[in-house]
């Protein structure tokens, strides 16, 4: 779901911005109120979960691969909110850095996976949950449920951006400019592996992690209940697991290296030619538009699986700094207007 540059129209982009942008500045504000010393770890650890959760490709049918992202787990434990802000960070970081993404098409890939996907999987988790304990084996299947929707209502969107191309953007002789596969190609190519593997992967992730939650940290789970007194809570929350736990996935992200194949509407142009046998023209003059420097997750001195893992390790540390500066600048600028 990693839109790159190319495949949507600068008119698609600036929409996509445009609809983004509102979700980021409410959630800014709305962070900024529940931000302590202890919180802006929390959602650094969650954000870089989600970084590395994406890394991990699975492969899907037709030699495609697809990833969760762990939106709606960061929703249910920090609230929507906090998820729009920690997996736009998560997000930009890999776009800017590893070249996961494009850059005007960050606000689609933001829209549909740092908005729409947390929203949606916190909505479905509330409804389902109710008003059950929290150690209620139902919030485990609720969880579940709710990651497998979210995710494929991401995947949805997605396609629909892409198959809007072909029909919206196109030369005299009806030739697509950009995406060349229209709604009667991206919506079932989309889907089907979403629907399949990728929607259950994510589904049972948040369903496991939910229950370890709920068994080992307790508190963690209240943060995003109504009225709950988070500065309280956040201070009997165990952190040591969620680091040894995130440490843990960035050493294993080479099995994400296992899963052959490029994700569907993720191809570079080379791989495009030999699927279409040609490359759209304002597709090829936006394709490279931003130069990553470390593409693919790929090092200079590093290849393979060591090279996969420091990527891991470099991008967990980005998000980690660019969530703790954020973190400070947000609570900087609330004690001043107090």
């Amino acid at each position: 779901m990693h839109i790159p540059d190319g495949y949507l129209s600068p008119q698609t982009c600036v929409v996509m911005y445009a609809a983004a942008a509102p979700f980021w500045y409410v959630a800014a504000q709305r962070v900024k109120k529940l931000l302590t010393g202890r919180m802006i770890p929390l959602i650094g650890i969650f954000a870089a979960f989600s970084f590395v959760i994406m890394m991990f490709n699975v492969p899907l049918p037709g030699g495609t691969t697809g990833h969760a992202v762990g939106g709606t787990l960061m929703a249910i434990v920090l609230g929507p909110w906090a998820t729009v802000i920690g997996v736009t960070i998560a997000l930009a970081v890999q776009a800017i850095f590893f070249g996961d993404g494009g850059i005007l098409a960050f606000g689609a890939n933001s829209f549909n996976m740092a908005v729409v996907l947390p929203f949606v999987g916190y909505a479905i988790y509330r409804l389902l949950s109710g008003t059950t304990p929290l150690t209620s084996s139902r919030r485990v299947i609720a969880a579940g449920i709710a990651g497998f929707v979210a995710l494929n209502a991401a995947a949805f969107l997605t396609a629909v951006e892409f198959g809007i191309q072909p029909a919206l953007f196109h030369t005299a002789d009806g030739t697509p400019l950009y995406g060349p596969y229209g709604l009667d190609v991206a919506i079932p190519a989309m889907m089907s592996g979403h629907i399949v593997i990728a929607g259950p992967v994510e589904g049972i992730v948040t369903a496991l992690v939910m229950a370890y939650l709920q068994r080992a940290n307790l508190p963690i789970l209240q943060l995003a209940e109504p009225n709950a007194p988070r500065e309280t809570l956040v201070g009997r929350v165990v952190t040591g697991p969620l680091w040894i736990g995130l440490a843990v996935l960035a050493l294993l992200s080479p099995l994400g290296l296992l899963a052959a194949g490029t994700a569907w509407g993720e191809w570079g142009t080379e791989e495009l030619v030999q699927l279409s046998g040609s490359v759209p023209q304002g597709l090829e003059h936006l394709s490279g538009l931003w130069r990553a420097p470390l593409p693919d997750y790929s090092l200079p001195s590093a290849e393979g699986p060591i090279a996969y893992i420091l990527s891991a390790i470099i991008g967990v540390l980005i998000i980690l700094a660019v969530i703790l500066i954020v973190g400070r600048l947000l609570t900087r600028r609330r004690s001043s207007e107090q």
